[in-house]
């Protein structure tokens, strides 16, 4: 047999990566403002963008505002990748248990944008029980560098659009009550535990409540606002849907 035979399997293709004399990678449409510098913004992929459902109800992408969507983890990672850097640094500090600060540092390569230096720029992430959504609140440290990440290639490529990772309580969480500690045994906390693992969401549930006519579902805003026997019964239903999947 042939050194070179490969069983009939395709041979692997890789492609490396050429920047032009500007920093910019050679075959890829970059989109330009009337200054004439990238327009960071526009380079998003549409498939990278959600609606921020704290400002509006409509899904579709396309017809709303800046103010009214957040990007995604993956785009992100993507525009950084598109500019170019050779390093990434985190610092992460914890003033107390409950309170993890990162500061993400980026070293830029040389790019027409930057006249042809190396930059390097910051951003500081935090993260708490108190501004995070559900489980996110046992991993604070990874929520805070993923949060000084984000913010440190908005910042440095000046894109206006908030990161999903950024976003704060939301209304799965049951913070109307007051900021508390997270309690395994406490079923609100099991509930949402339950919710993130099969993927539901609070509208889901709320939704079905109003179809079962449980009083005041409508204008229900969080999770402990719903009857604790009701909650019983969903954690069981939920219990019983995951045996089942």
């Amino acid at each position: 047999m042939s050194p070179k035979t490969n069983l009939g399997l395709p041979e692997p293709k890789s492609k490396q990566t050429k920047r032009d004399q500007d920093g910019l990678i050679e075959g890829m449409d970059y989109v330009f403002n009337e200054g004439g510098q990238i327009d960071w913004r526009k380079m998003v992929k549409q498939e990278f963008l959600v609606a921020n459902r704290d400002r509006t109800s409509e899904s579709d992408v396309t017809k709303l505002e800046d103010n009214q969507l957040l990007i995604l983890l993956g785009g992100i990672k993507e525009l950084a990748q598109i500019r170019g850097y050779t390093n990434v640094q985190y610092n992460v500090q914890t003033p107390s248990s409950d309170y993890v600060v990162a500061t993400c540092s980026i070293t830029w390569i040389p790019n027409f944008e930057t006249e042809g230096r190396e930059v390097t720029f910051s951003a500081i992430g935090d993260a708490s029980p108190e501004n995070t959504k559900s489980f996110a609140r046992f991993f604070l440290g990874p929520i805070a560098e993923n949060r000084a990440f984000v913010r440190c290639v908005r910042n440095f490529l000046k894109i206006n659009i908030v990161g999903q990772d950024e976003m704060g309580e939301s209304k799965m969480v049951s913070s109307s009550s007051g900021p508390k500690k997270d309690n395994l045994t406490d079923p609100v906390a099991i509930l949402e535990s339950l919710m993130l693992k099969k993927g539901g969401d609070f509208e889901k549930i709320k939704e079905k409540l109003v179809q079962e006519e449980v009083k005041n579902a409508e204008k229900f805003e969080y999770l402990n606002q719903i009857p604790r026997l009701k909650v019983f019964e969903l954690i069981e239903r939920l219990k019983k849907a995951k045996a089942r999947s």
